[in-house]
C-alpha cells in the first residue's frame, strides 16, 4: 500500500510547486496571452513580450535622460532639477507620442505599439491616464496573464509587436 501512495504523491505536483511557478503548474488552462481579447497568437497584432517592453522602456528612459543631461548643462539645473526634469521629459514624450502615434521612439525601435482594444487611435485621454499610472512605476509591475499592466488596463490598451 505504502508504494501505490508513494506513486500517487509523486504525479501530483507538490504544493510548493503550485504556488512559486503559478497557476499553469497547478494546471490551470490560462491561455496564451492576448486570447482572451482575440488577438493572434504570433507575428504583427500579438502582445508584445517582456523583453521588447522593457528594452523599450530603457531606451526611452535613457533618451529622456540625455534631452534633461542637455537642458541641465544650458540652464545650469542642479542634479535634483535634472532628474525631476527627466521624468518630466519622459511623461511627455510617452503621453504625446503614444496619443497621436501610439508608440514611442524606444516602442518603434523594438517593434511594438500600443493600441487600444477597440482599435481605435489611443487618444490623448486614454494616453494620459495610462501614462500617469507608468510613472508611478508600481502599477506597471502588475500583470494579468495578458500582459497588460494595471496602466494598460487603466487606458484600455494593449502593448502589440508592430
Amino acid at each position: 500500500m505504502s508504494s501505490g501512495k508513494g506513486r500517487q504523491e509523486a504525479a501530483r505536483p507538490r504544493w510548493t510547486q503550485t504556488w512559486l511557478s503559478g497557476a499553469g503548474a497547478a494546471g490551470a488552462d490560462l491561455g496564451r496571452p492576448g486570447e482572451r481579447l482575440g488577438l493572434p497568437g504570433g507575428g504583427s497584432g500579438a502582445v508584445a513580450s517582456y523583453g521588447r517592453r522593457l528594452v523599450a522602456l530603457f531606451v526611452d528612459w535613457g533618451l529622456s535622460m540625455l534631452v534633461a543631461s542637455l537642458l541641465a548643462r544650458q540652464f545650469g539645473w542642479e542634479q535634483a532639477d535634472r532628474s525631476l526634469w527627466t521624468l518630466v521629459i519622459f511623461g511627455a514624450q510617452a503621453w504625446i507620442l503614444t496619443a497621436f502615434l501610439g508608440t514611442t521612439i524606444g516602442k518603434r525601435l523594438c517593434g511594438i505599439r500600443v493600441m487600444r482594444l477597440d482599435g481605435r487611435p489611443v487618444g490623448l485621454g486614454w494616453a494620459l491616464a495610462r501614462t500617469a499610472l507608468l510613472l508611478l512605476v508600481l502599477p506597471a509591475l502588475f500583470w494579468d496573464r495578458d500582459y497588460r499592466g494595471m496602466h494598460d488596463r487603466a487606458g484600455n490598451t494593449v502593448v502589440v509587436n508592430s
